[in-house]
């Protein structure tokens, strides 16, 4: 419950998290200016004003229906109607709950393209966002543990091993795990990551990125990339998979051989510029578009593209985000995405990206020695993180000290002062958050090094003096994060 109350709280758009009961476990401070100020741990029925019987409607949520349509409610002003838009949570935790995002009533088909619809529309685009973000953080821990361990015994395991093998199975299975996780996560729009990732070239990373689909499909690729293309800063994992989502799509759009254009352009935006459904401030960009000369998209799917789960194929394999996580990708590193089409002749997706007016070349991290004698100290509520922590830091020959929660690492580092060289602090903790422990180290040692680990995607504001740790890690994310912080070859994760 901690990661659900915690994103939750401060949420601007009217949403409600409901018990499998009924009873509002907690409610943003969009859903408090609707319903009142006092709304948690009353039970929804109290506002319930709808034809369909409370109970009727509850189990229908409990079942996974997505949509409600609009739902009567009590409010301070009297009777109201909103779009219910439900997201249940089952078997993530041991309490089921259930995100109600309460949009308003839908207006007439003629004002469906208004500013008001637009915002709607991000407004059911959040709720499914914000569910997202906690599922994932649900995972993150989980699989860290299980990735760190195996990737730590397979380092250790001779070549021929009887294991070996299952391991490596185990390992493939828990990568496939955090993969969706890291989707999920990567969905969130509560925090930005423009600023706080190293600035790199997207040239490279698009080049390398359609290398791999040359290799796998018959189509006609054309690069046009800007010589001199401004630097821009992003988490190059990501956006690699927002990147490829879009590729994907424009292979399968092309029945037959086709071609792909990928272009890369410095934008630079005096005054507010929209392009389709992106809104540009003033500052450079770098744009990415993706233009291919498929069957295109028919007028009346293409406002529906960014919603989750939606798709245009007949009977796909599986339902992922789609095109909604690229926007969530996106949007996270302070971008924007917009797409048109003419069905029949092609679709384009263009993707804006803050920028700064410089090259970067990428920088390439070395492996060599992972080993290190610094004395880390390692702060995580879940002691399983803990475990594997200490096992893999120590079998490199880091010095390690525990603490399961932010009162006992403050405790142990004053305890060891002077001696302690690196902290690693998990960011999402009951009492005492990370955050808390980093300011309040601070103030006693504000030279000291410190990682930062969350399944949260980092915000802009963070301190440049932490790196960053993306949860759910391998051994071997974990060691070359270690190393290239002690040896502040980067200021930034």
């Amino acid at each position: 419950m901690k990661q659900d109350l915690f994103a939750l709280d401060s949420a601007n758009w009217p949403a409600l998290l409901l018990n499998d009961q009924g009873t509002i476990r907690a409610a943003s401070q969009g859903a408090k200016g609707v319903l009142g100020a006092t709304v948690e741990g009353a039970s929804f029925r109290s506002f319930w004003l709808d034809p369909l019987p409370f109970e009727q409607a509850l189990a229908k949520w409990q079942r996974g229906s997505a949509v409600h349509g609009l739902l009567a409610v009590r409010t301070p002003n009297g009777p109201a109607s909103f779009q219910a838009v439900v997201c249940p949570q089952q078997g993530v935790t041991a309490e089921r709950q259930i995100l109600l995002q309460l949009l308003p009533e839908p207006k007439a088909a003629a004002e469906a393209h208004s500013p008001h619809d637009a915002h709607a529309q991000k407004q059911k685009l959040d709720c499914a966002l914000q569910l997202s973000r906690t599922v994932a953080l649900d995972f993150n821990n989980a699989l860290t543990s299980i990735l760190g361990h195996t990737s730590l015994i397979l380092s250790k395991m001779e070549a021929g091993h009887p294991w070996r093998s299952s391991l490596g199975e185990i390992e493939k299975s828990a990568e496939k795990a955090a993969e969706i996780a890291h989707d999920l996560a990567a969905f969130s729009r509560n925090d930005k990551e423009t600023q706080s990732q190293p600035a790199g070239n997207l040239n490279d990373l698009l080049r390398r990125t359609v290398d791999i689909f040359r290799s796998q499909s018959p189509v006609e690729w054309s690069l046009d990339f800007e010589l001199k293309l401004y630097a821009a800063h992003f988490d190059e994992a990501k956006l690699q998979q927002a990147i490829t989502k879009v590729l994907e799509n424009a292979v399968q759009a092309l029945p037959g051989r086709g071609s792909i254009k990928v272009v890369t352009r410095n934008i630079d935006v005096e005054e507010s510029l929209h392009d389709g459904s992106a809104r540009l401030g003033p500052g450079s960009y770098v744009k990415v578009l993706v233009a291919d000369d498929g069957i295109g998209i028919t007028p009346e799917a293409l406002p529906r593209i960014f919603e989750p789960f939606f798709t245009t194929k007949k009977n796909p394999p599986h339902r992922g985000l789609g095109l909604a996580w690229v926007y969530g990708i996106v949007t996270n590193h302070g971008g924007s995405v917009t797409v048109s089409s003419n069905p029949g002749r092609g679709t384009n997706v263009s993707l804006y990206l803050p920028a700064v007016r410089k090259f970067v070349k990428d920088r390439a991290l070395k492996d060599d020695d992972l080993t290190g004698t610094e004395t880390i100290l390692m702060i995580d509520d879940e002691d399983l993180l803990l475990t594997m922590g200490q096992m893999v830091l120590s079998s490199f020959g880091y010095q390690v000290l525990t603490a399961n929660s932010g009162a006992k690492g403050l405790e142990l580092f004053n305890q060891h002062a002077g001696e302690i060289d690196l902290v690693i602090t998990d960011m999402v903790m009951p009492q005492m958050s990370g955050r808390e422990v980093v300011e309040r180290l601070r103030q006693t040692a504000p030279d000291v090094k410190i990682i930062c680990s969350s399944g949260f995607v980092r915000t802009a504001g963070a301190n440049e003096d932490e790196s960053y740790l993306q949860k759910p890690f391998t051994s071997q994310d974990l060691l070359r994060k270690v190393k290239q912080t002690l040896a502040n070859s980067e200021s930034a994760a």
